[in-house]
């Protein structure tokens, strides 16, 4: 391992009778913006006949995830959600299946009501409490059932978030049309039946002195000390009400710094003013971005830290609605951040959509599990599939294999779930990654457990995910260059006896197993099963 300073190592290796030479260079645990490899006079002297390149195969886009049943309802989504008393209230139930459809919800608390028609539970909860409400969903068909467990305290996201973000494929230029253009492509691809719900600006709906386009050259704040949104979102409350009319929920950007991390405004000194301001326009969600108090803040003290995220979460639980509360940022507050207010915190700088990007994120959350929970989540930054841009739009450059890893790992992590491509240039593969319910179902267990490592070799790592109903959800990993053989016993999972193993992706039993399960997984690819005891009759 080289560090900065240290001078350059030889590294001269005899390979002689090596039929296959695979050099890697991978992170080291603090994610790969740290990471760099300089091969300098870096050459092979060969004997005899010419190497020969073998390029990785690359398999196409698959789609695992098996159509729905024809028509029939089925309920999807998180089964608990949380609200304080007083706060507007909305919950919009997912369910698949042909349409018109009548919905109920059974032992509602005082003060909230269902639509039948959309599903959608809206009005304000009087009181603190939990209650277990029995939703139904009905069609021409036949009807199915469900159970939502409805939490009123001060804990939100009782599941981690779920829902679309504007960066990686507008960029800097996100606006009112395009927001509205997510939302409608929300419910009529159908992902908002799979449990997806909010629509998230993130950085540059403020404006930006020292900008030349005319939408952006204004006051960041009017007379009263209010931020101004640009001229590119002409109305911040009538863009949260058309996403609200959809049964999505909307979601903000902000700094704590005087500017954003693109230089736009930003909440110092008006943190309570600002999440005024957002709770009036209708915001569900806020993520707030610490990168430019890197470079301004007199200190980085864990204590000028801490003050400054729990400043404006005070500022938001006073606002009378419930905002969640999203901390992005590249300092280490993973071990106390569910302490000063945070719903969710990143663990990690942003993602790109390489291999290695996603490699160097996910494998590397291990030991953050104990931190995780309904309420607090560790955030390993949004989805890199399907059309991204920021500028040209483009594919993800991610293998279809890679995608189904990334989805894997990130659903097994808890971590909170956003899709960063075009929501309007949805394909039918990028549609099948994010509407596989058994899938999703992992990141949305109520029980709350991030999954932890329990295997790792040269190429192989293995994750295991306890479960609400005491089943476990595991997925087994090739990080390798080639397709492998790999496996994991039961012992290792820390269960006994013969177990039934379903393949989550597919949707379909593969059987009993008695001490262990073992599969081909491709390059970069995984096996996400969910195990349970086989019950004696």
């Amino acid at each position: 391992i080289q560090q900065t300073g240290m001078p350059a190592e030889t590294v001269d290796l005899d390979v002689s009778g090596v039929r296959t030479l695979v050099l890697v260079v991978s992170s080291l645990g603090d994610t790969l913006e740290y990471d760099h490899a300089d091969w300098a006079d870096a050459r092979f002297e060969v004997a005899g006949a010419k190497p020969r390149t073998v390029v990785p195969p690359r398999t196409g886009d698959c789609i695992l995830t098996p159509a729905p049943p024809p028509g029939r309802p089925r309920i999807n989504g998180a089964r608990r959600f949380g609200a304080r008393p007083g706060s507007p209230f909305l919950y919009s139930i997912a369910a698949t299946g042909e349409r018109p459809m009548r919905f109920t919800a059974g032992n509602l608390p005082d003060g909230l009501r269902v639509d039948p028609d959309s599903g959608r539970i809206t009005g304000r909860l009087r009181r603190r409490g939990e209650w277990k409400v029995i939703l139904g969903a009905s069609n021409r068909l036949g009807t199915a059932h469900g159970e939502l467990r409805i939490v009123g305290g001060d804990t939100l996201a009782l599941t981690p978030p779920m829902g679309w973000n504007s960066w990686n494929v507008f960029g800097r230029n996100p606006d009112d049309a395009k927001l509205r253009a997510a939302a409608d492509s929300m419910v009529l691809s159908g992902l908002i039946q799979h449990g997806w719900s909010y629509i998230n600006i993130d950085d540059c709906w403020q404006n930006k002195l020292s900008s030349t386009d005319p939408f952006l050259n204004r006051p960041g704040r009017d007379a009263a000390g209010r931020v101004n949104p640009n001229g590119h979102f002409p109305d911040m409350k009538a863009l949260c009400d058309y996403i609200h009319e959809k049964g999505l929920r909307a979601g903000i950007y902000s700094s704590p710094g005087m500017y954003t991390c693109a230089g736009y405004t930003g909440s110092l000194q008006h943190e309570t003013g600002d999440a005024q301001r957002y709770a009036e326009w209708g915001f569900d969600y806020l993520k707030y971005d610490w990168c430019y108090m890197t470079h301004t803040a007199p200190n980085l003290s864990l204590e000028t830290q801490q003050a400054t995220w729990m400043k404006m979460s005070r500022a938001l639980a006073r606002t009378g609605r419930d905002l969640v509360f999203s901390w992005s940022e590249t300092l280490d507050v993973w071990p106390w951040a569910k302490d000063f207010g945070a719903n969710c915190w990143r663990t990690t700088g942003d993602i790109t959509d390489t291999w290695e990007s996603v490699d160097g994120i996910g494998f590397n959350q291990d030991g953050r599990e104990h931190v995780a929970g309904p309420g607090h989540w560790n955030d390993c930054d949004m989805f890199v599939v399907g059309k991204l841009g920021g500028g040209r739009l483009r594919s993800t450059r991610l293998s279809a294999d890679e995608q189904y890893s990334h989805i894997s790992l990130w659903c097994l992590l808890a971590s909170p779930l956003l899709i960063g491509c075009d929501m309007t240039q949805l394909d039918a593969f990028t549609l099948g990654l994010l509407s596989n319910d058994e899938v999703i179902e992992v990141d949305q267990d109520p029980l709350g457990r991030q999954a932890h490592r329990v295997q790792r070799d040269e190429n192989v790592e293995v994750w295991s995910k306890e479960m609400e109903d005491g089943s476990r959800a595991v997925g087994l990993f090739n990080r390798g260059e080639f397709e492998i053989t790999a496996g994991v016993g039961w012992k290792e999972l820390g269960v006994q006896g013969t177990q039934w193993v379903r393949d989550l992706w597919r949707q379909e039993d593969l059987g009993r197993f008695p001490d262990a399960y073992t599969t081909r997984i491709p390059r970069h690819g995984v096996r996400l099963v969910r195990i349970r005891p086989v019950r004696n009759p």
